[in-house]
């Protein structure tokens, strides 16, 4: 194991692997433009759910590894995380229930039971952790600084080999920084826009519908998460519009009256079309570096079962 580890990146993929080798004991260090609610992270959604991400065969059970953990964090309400019931849509078409929900005990939503059926046309329901991002990525931060790390914030390297020398490891997980940091030609900006708006007391569980227009309401502790959009880009603005949009969406289908937007937020997707990249790699000043990045709309949903994979490479023979 190597005596300092760097780790580049504040988002749910860095903390994550920042708690993972802090508890190792290992010496770790994260370096980052942005941390806590300035990251992109702190964006997402954060239901755990393989969205957006590729291929399958590969992040399912990075997936899957990743829920067991989070079922355990759900005994703890200091963590953010809890358990909820979603409700994935189509407007057309059957729903096909994914292989890996059926042993977790996925259904599909009677039209008698899901009043909202009527803007859609079919549907199933999962229970699932929910990571709420105003409470789980400060636990994350605070474990890992227990754990002996330490955080560093306003930094911004142009390459992995800026990282200072006194790191003989450096794990990159810079999410949609790694276009320009290591100049990967797979990567590219998926743009997510929400509405954050006040609490919906009526509204218990995460309503999903992935066919245009993308749509998602997630009820969290002290709010409600409005979305959304999904379009390469790499414009960080809010737009008004687009807001109005989705708080107009979420509302018909709910059938609430439109509530009280509290902030609008744009985060990028890391969505690299040759899929999740995990894997050891050599600086040009012959240190190691692990990449660990590539996410896709699944950051959170693979979040522990990537940084223990990260774990292993790190500690397997070259």
């Amino acid at each position: 194991m190597a005596e300092r580890i760097a780790i580049i990146g504040a988002g749910v993929s860095g903390l994550t692997c920042g708690v993972v080798f802090a508890e190792q004991g290992c010496r770790t260090a994260i370096f980052a433009k942005d941390i806590g609610q300035q990251t992109t992270s702190s964006v997402a959604a954060a239901v755990w759910f393989p969205y957006h991400v590729e291929p399958a065969e590969r992040v399912i059970p990075l997936a899957l590894e990743t829920y067991q953990v989070l079922l355990e964090l759900a005994r703890f309400p200091e963590s953010g995380v809890s358990i909820i019931e979603t409700r994935q849509f189509l407007r057309t078409g059957e729903i096909e229930i994914p292989d890996w929900a059926i042993p977790l005990g996925a259904s599909v939503i009677p039209s008698e039971v899901e009043g909202s059926l009527e803007s859609f046309k079919s549907g199933f329901s999962l229970r699932v952790p929910l990571m709420d991002t105003t409470i789980y990525l400060d636990y994350l931060a605070t474990r890992f600084r227990k754990g002996g790390g330490e955080m560093y914030s306003n930094v911004r390297f142009e390459k992995l080999e800026d990282v200072d020398r006194t790191f003989d490891l450096v794990i990159n997980c810079a999410g949609i920084g790694a276009c320009e940091l290591v100049r990967d030609a797979d990567l590219e900006p998926h743009r997510g826009q929400v509405a954050i708006v006040s609490k919906i007391d009526s509204l218990s569980a995460a309503i999903v519908c992935d066919d245009e227009p993308l749509m998602y309401a997630i009820p969290r502790t002290n709010d409600c998460v409005f979305g959304g959009t999904n379009e390469v880009s790499d414009n960080l603005a809010p737009d008004p519009k687009t807001t109005s949009r989705i708080v107009a969406e979420c509302s018909r289908i709910l059938t609430i009256d439109k509530p009280r937007v509290l902030a609008e937020r744009v985060g990028l997707r890391p969505f690299r079309k040759s899929g999740v990249r995990v894997e050891r790699d050599q600086l040009r000043d012959c240190r190691t570096v692990i990449h660990n990045y590539g996410h896709g709309g699944a950051g959170f949903t693979l979040s522990w079962g990537c940084a223990r994979e990260v774990l292993e490479v790190a500690v397997s023979p070259r």
